[in-house]
């Protein structure tokens, strides 16, 4: 797992790889990842937008970019902790991602980018 906080926002992100729907010999490696967002901070916060940069090795970059994570844009008061699951697929089995989100300040309209942590993508058979 990795975590990084940015003004008083906790992002960690956990990685998985899914064979099940993998097909190495067509190139096509599936993940999913599990990122909690933690709102430490004294401010009701909203997520409005995300914004990826997702690395495959040996391949371009992608850049993804849109409103709120898995259809919703949801609202954090302190202390709260919002979960979710996506994914992603790479055509070299290796890989990293990392982001920001565009947070909002509910108090006052101020809004924030939150750093999500750069993380690796590698399927279990790209390590030997």
């Amino acid at each position: 797992m990795v975590t990084e906080i940015t003004k008083g926002i906790k992002v960690s992100v956990e990685t998985e790889y899914q064979p099940a729907y993998s097909s190495p010999s067509q190139y096509h490696y599936v993940f999913t990842y599990r990122i909690t967002i933690e709102n430490h901070s004294e401010y009701t916060i909203q997520l409005l937008r995300r914004h990826w940069h997702i690395y495959d090795a040996g391949f371009s970059q992608r850049e993804v970019e849109g409103e709120g994570v898995v259809g919703q844009q949801p609202v954090l008061e302190p202390g709260q902790t919002h979960q979710y699951v996506s994914g992603c697929n790479l055509k070299s089995g290796i890989g990293k991602m990392i982001g920001n989100y565009l947070m909002e300040r509910v108090v006052d309209g101020v809004t924030l980018q939150v750093n999500i942590p750069e993380f690796t993508m590698v399927a279990p058979l790209r390590l030997n």
